[in-house]
């Protein structure tokens, strides 16, 4: 690859992810195509450009949303910049979560024609419970930064539309408060602690709650480099001391859990007993020690590999959770629906399979499916909804992606998600 390709695309990948143009249905696989594509091809994306290039007024109310990109503006401009860039943030240059949305390109429907779709139905078994749409609401830390009402407010968006929602170890609620304003017992998310019995103490306050499913992330073991979240930081004018220690607002500063200042995270609340400090970094052993230790299933989030899915399985896990953190936990530039087939064929129908990172319209949701998720998890978008309506917003993002999967289904004549395959999907030109 010469020189002036690699700066090129790397420009365009900057342009990429632009929420505007993202808005606009613009990808680094479109941007290219003004540069080298056919003539159709560079006539769409400067019509698309065009496009872009309006003016767009925001939003005033979650009924006037097209999609969910029209709840990020909104969140962009409601948000301090320290708060935004913290939500925003990749790793490095922001790679990552261009490549999760430019993966979904490289995969077109097949869609079959004239199937009786007038009853379509969205629901789905996972570990012996029915629900209502594979759409889960996956972690994401420190909600209160967004709304006052946080996770709360969230969990009563994901009673309201029926969803199953997944509490942050970094989240600013308790388990006990979420599981109750949802209405039932939700899925915790576990990052571990250098301290043993600080970890057990946490897996087994959620199991005591009745939690049926822990995730263990393994995607920030080795940390993240978060520029974007750095960059905003610093044009955050704002004293805070009532939320950070020293009045910065620099949450997730190193990528880990961070013990400096832990006032807003319940779960992080230091517990009584004799400390048993961990020696190295988490493996293997790890997971069969948390497996010994708790009833309840254990995930792996952060798998992305084939390999890895297999060990998993082997070592009795109960779930295989494809992630690459949004973009936040590596530069890898892979796209977790590209990583998905492989993971899939790994685990070969053993065990249920998440799958998040970038997901944001109803055909990137039924296309996880295809490829072999159980589940579709979203982070951002619901986020976007909180931070610009609160509780309306979080309901308004849950509908448009449910509208819009159902819609997708019926132009592909799937009338369940089961019935949703490998060959409703091709690589794209086939």
């Amino acid at each position: 690859m010469s020189p002036d390709h690699h700066s090129r695309r790397r420009f365009l990948s900057y342009l990429a992810g632009s929420p505007l143009l993202a808005a606009a249905g613009l990808d680094l696989t479109s941007l290219e195509n003004l540069f080298r594509g056919s003539l159709r091809e560079q006539m769409a994306g400067l019509d698309a450009l065009q496009q872009a290039a309006q003016d767009t007024t925001l939003i005033a109310s979650p009924r006037d949303a097209l999609n969910v990109f029209d709840f990020e503006r909104v969140a962009r401009k409601k948000l301090p910049p320290a708060h935004w860039g913290y939500l925003a943030t990749g790793t490095d240059d922001d790679a990552t979560i261009r490549a999760n949305r430019d993966g979904f390109t490289r995969y077109s429907m097949r869609v079959r024609r004239l199937v009786d779709v007038s009853r379509v139905d969205s629901s789905i078994d996972v570990l012996g419970a029915k629900w209502e749409t594979p759409i889960l609401l996956c972690p994401v830390g420190s909600q209160k930064a967004f709304h006052p009402e946080g996770e709360i407010a969230v969990a009563r968006a994901a009673k309201a539309r029926g969803h199953m929602q997944t509490l942050s170890t970094v989240g600013t609620t308790s388990y006990e408060d979420l599981s109750a304003a949802r209405g039932t017992p939700v899925w915790f998310q576990l990052y571990h602690r250098t301290d043993w019995t600080q970890t057990l103490a946490m897996i087994k306050r959620v199991e005591r709650a009745g939690c049926p499913v822990i995730a263990f992330t393994i995607d920030q073991i080795g940390g993240s480099n978060r520029e974007t979240m750095l960059r905003e930081a610093k044009r955050d004018e704002r004293q805070c001391e009532r939320c950070h220690a020293g009045g910065q607002p620099r949450p997730g500063i190193t990528g880990r859990v961070d013990d400096r200042d832990n006032r807003r995270k319940p779960m992080l609340a230091e517990v009584p007993g004799t400390p048993i400090v961990e020696t190295g970094t988490p493996t293997w052993e790890f997971v069969r020690r948390m497996k010994d230790a708790t009833r309840m299933k254990v995930f792996l989030k952060g798998i992305v590999t084939r390999e890895d899915a297999e060990v998993a399985i082997e070592q009795g896990v109960d779930g295989i959770w494809v992630s690459n953190h949004g973009g936040r936990g590596e530069n890898s530039e892979r796209a977790t629906i590209l990583c998905l087939p492989e993971v899939a064929a790994g685990v070969a129908g053993r065990v249920p399979i998440v799958v998040d990172s970038g997901f944001r319209r109803g055909t990137d949701i039924f296309k996880g499916l295809a490829l072999g998720a159980t589940v579709v998890g979203i982070g951002r978008p619901y986020i976007w909804g909180l931070a610009s309506f609160g509780q309306e917003g979080v309901e308004a993002v849950l509908a448009i992606l449910r509208r819009e999967l159902l819609m997708v289904m019926r132009q592909a004549g799937t009338t369940s998600v089961k019935g949703i395959t490998r060959e409703y999907v091709v690589a794209r030109g086939t």
